[in-house]
């Protein structure tokens, strides 16, 4: 499937990670009031040269805020992003992270500019804000959860988000992203199981009134999280399992940086686009490119100790990350994408706020913009950014053909 509309024939995405808002959880983990901004504020160099703390130009908002949100979001739709990919966190106990969506996002007047959808991240969450030097590394809300607990999340994503006219969708079904497979199948018993339970999702999502839902799976070839697995044939697991496209989250899901503490930008880059022509001849999926802004996942170790490589966030950083550079980057998947005409029209980025793992697309006190510039001189805008223009109802495009 392709996007056709003008000029501008590509979607682009960016994954929103919403830690950066006072969640219950968090507080009774960390403190009254606390935030990942906290994290963001610690940060201090912890080798020569290195660059930090960051500093947010727009300062340490509250993302649950509308206001905020509605901010936030004209900047975005003004620089050339179609539509956000909220990191969604869903547990046996329940929601967690939800009120950047649930309050900020969706209450934000202006939430048709920017389309959403929700990446399942169904990750083990580790006790890392911040983790200490060699202890080891504690789960706090495991990935796998009960068929009880996913039928409550696809009934919740169905009338909640699905039925919402700024969610984003692909040949008008509503689109939903998975992050780690093998955690999928572990929650739901085995592969012939995963797929009856998505199945079971397509039915709920078409009786309310869509032609289908469109399932992304996020597929990587190295993991970056403790406790992340890869499949042996990630294939044949999406063909048994129904997806509809695969996609990345991060390019260092590709990439294992070989110089610490410091690794350039373009070894992360070209292995990147080794992976991409490997991965679209084994997998015979529409795949949705992925562009990251860098790494640095520094502000997540406590900083008053040792830095040495012994696994994340005790991670080598991307170094060289310019926002020139990250523009060629994005000319460069471009031009690729221009050159197959077969290839689908969306691709992602990595990522709108991830401060504490050094990629970011808000503007810091040093680099100003000129991350958000590149997505728009590479990709340019959709009208006059209100990316709202083709919407047929329901959120859908009606320039996308299959």
């Amino acid at each position: 499937m392709a996007a056709d509309s003008g000029n501008r024939p590509y979607q682009v995405g960016v994954y929103y990670f919403p830690n950066y808002h006072v969640d219950s959880r968090n507080e009774a983990a960390h403190g009254k009031g606390w935030t990942e901004w906290e994290l963001v504020k610690l940060a201090r160099p912890r080798f020569p040269g290195h660059r930090q703390p960051r500093v947010p130009l727009w300062g340490y908002q509250d993302e649950a805020d509308p206001g905020v949100m509605e901010a936030k979001i004209d900047a975005a739709a003004e620089h050339g992003v179609d539509f956000w990919i909220f990191d969604w966190y869903w547990y046996d106990d329940g929601p967690y992270l939800q009120r950047c969506l649930e309050e900020g996002y969706l209450g934000a007047a202006n939430n048709h500019r920017v389309k959403f959808c929700c990446m399942w991240a169904n990750h083990d969450w580790l006790n890392i804000h911040p983790a200490k030097y060699l202890d080891p590394r504690v789960v706090q809300y495991p990935g796998v959860v009960t068929r009880q607990t996913f039928d409550t999340i696809v009934h919740h994503v169905v009338e909640r988000y699905f039925t919402h006219p700024s969610h984003f969708m692909v040949d008008g079904r509503p689109y939903f992203s998975v992050y780690e497979l093998g955690k999928l199948v572990e929650s739901l018993g085995g592969v012939a199981q995963t797929r009856e339970a998505l199945d079971r999702f397509r039915e709920v999502t078409r009786a309310t009134g869509f032609p289908d839902l469109h399932l992304n799976a996020v597929v990587w070839g190295r993991p970056v999280l403790p406790g992340e697995s890869t499949p042996a044939d990630p294939a044949r697991l999406l063909a048994d399992l129904g997806f509809d496209s695969f996609t990345s989250y991060v390019w260092v899901h590709h990439y294992g940086m070989e110089h610490f503490p410091e690794t350039d930008y373009d070894l992360a880059r070209d292995a990147y686009m080794a992976y991409w022509e490997q991965a679209v001849r084994q997998i015979p999926l529409p795949y949705y490119p992925n562009a990251s802004m860098g790494w640095d996942s520094s502000p997540r170790t406590v900083q008053s100790e040792g830095f040495a490589n012994v696994g994340y966030p005790f991670s080598p950083s991307l170094s060289g990350n310019s926002p020139e550079r990250f523009r060629e980057a994005l000319q460069t998947i471009k031009q690729r994408m221009d050159a197959a005409p077969h290839t689908a029209g969306i691709v992602n980025v990595n990522a709108w706020n991830e401060w504490t793992e050094g990629s970011y697309l808000e503007p810091d006190t040093v680099t100003g913009m000129g991350y958000l510039e590149a997505i728009r001189d590479v990709f340019g805008v959709r009208g006059d950014g209100d990316t709202d223009g083709n919407d047929n109802g329901n959120g859908s495009r009606t320039g996308w053909t299959g």
